[in-house]
């Protein structure tokens, strides 16, 4: 099973999953923790070969993103947390909408931060460079080219330098595992777009995520229970770059799809 971490806020009170990105952990949420716990239970995880989650059982199953989800999903059953808001950053939004469409009646709201949603030319001819020397060069050479074009500003130098930091925990053979599952990624998004599940949906972007906005710009209008809000001076990594703001919008937006008033002591 998955590591994780709850904090317990009392039984009648709702449940958020934080679900993290390739490269990251857990402890990317660290500017989220205390004023989320004020108002709900709190169920943070590292996923397979992240953080903590480093059991061999867990890296000897298959990699696909419906599989990945089902990690998410046992722990939940482990703690019969039959129900959730689910918050996601990065690569972390696809686990969470897998899960919507898997057993859309588990997830209670979806916040989807960074979301990914189509790649561009840029970072499909990444990913292609990555594939083709991944094999003789470092992983975390290449980690950190992609955390440059991902977050190429000054002030992205904090979200840059945490998922580096937390992506060193990697092993080159996890990192391969990883980046294979990103070459598959493209065909799985396009399906994605063209559906939704019927999950009260915020994406909350960067306006200076140059990568992945565009492409959620372009299909929000079509999408019925979804909103978009967009941060000023915010890269793609919103939770760590503009914590205030994304707490702020993420609880408001969290409450009005709670199903019973939320108390805070």
């Amino acid at each position: 099973m998955l590591h994780y971490k709850t904090y317990l806020k009392s039984p009648n009170h709702e449940w958020i999953v934080f679900v993290h990105g390739a490269g990251g952990s857990s402890s990317i949420w660290y500017k989220q923790i205390r004023e989320f716990k004020r108002e709900f239970n709190i169920l943070l995880l590292d996923l397979r070969g992240h953080g903590r989650s480093k059991s061999k059982r867990l890296l000897f199953r298959s990699y696909s993103f419906q599989n990945i989800s089902e990690d998410v999903l046992e722990v939940m059953d482990h703690l019969d947390i039959s129900r959730a808001h689910f918050v996601g950053i990065s690569l972390g939004t696809i686990l969470i909408q897998t899960i919507a469409e898997m057993e859309p009646s588990r997830v209670r709201s979806m916040t989807l931060g960074g979301a990914v949603m189509k790649l561009n030319l840029r970072s499909r001819l990444l990913i292609r460079l990555g594939n083709a020397v991944k094999a003789f060069v470092p992983f975390m050479w290449l980690y950190r080219l992609f955390a440059w074009v991902i977050m190429p500003n000054k002030h992205h130098e904090h979200s840059r330098s945490l998922f580096i930091r937390e992506a060193k925990k990697l092993c080159q053979k996890e990192f391969k595992r990883w980046f294979t599952l990103t070459m598959r990624i493209n065909p799985f998004l396009k399906d994605m777009r063209e559906r939704e599940a019927p999950v009260p949906t915020l994406y909350i972007m960067g306006k200076e995520d140059y990568m992945f906005l565009p492409a959620i710009q372009m299909m929000i209008g079509r999408k019925k229970y979804s909103s978009l809000l967009v941060l000023k001076n915010c890269g793609h990594v919103c939770n760590v770059d503009q914590p205030d703001r994304f707490n702020s919008e993420v609880l408001d937006f969290i409450r009005k799809h709670c199903s019973v008033t939320v108390s805070v002591s």
